[in-house]
């Protein structure tokens, strides 16, 4: 009997994003700029293009729901972003994210 461990939806996702070169994990910072994690590098909106984001669901528990965008910045550094999604989404990140080029998806839609 072979061992299956079955991935969330979201772990899946990044799995794949990193295979495909998004490695790096953002966060938005008090400055309401984006940065690495360890915030050695700093992005402004303008730096910063949204290439895809995906939305996610808990399964017992609809306002279990977040967001993960995924992002270039114009220096090539290639990563993602995560937030809540709806009622306990970060106000600096979305407020960042709106300022943000997108690839046509409208992000004014999930609020």
């Amino acid at each position: 009997m072979e061992d299956k461990t079955e991935l969330t939806p979201l772990v899946k996702v990044l799995a794949d994003l990193r295979s495909e070169g998004y490695t790096t994990d953002f966060k938005v910072n008090e400055a309401g700029m984006l940065c690495t994690m360890d915030g050695n590098q700093q992005f402004g909106p303008e730096d910063v293009r949204i290439v895809n984001f995906y939305r996610f669901e808990g399964e017992s528990n609809p306002d279990d729901m977040s967001i993960l965008y995924v992002l270039e910045t114009k220096s090539g550094l290639k990563g993602s972003l995560s937030d809540a999604y709806g009622t306990y989404s970060d106000s600096t990140i979305e407020d960042f994210m709106k300022q943000v080029r997108d690839l046509g998806k409208d992000l004014d839609k999930r609020i």
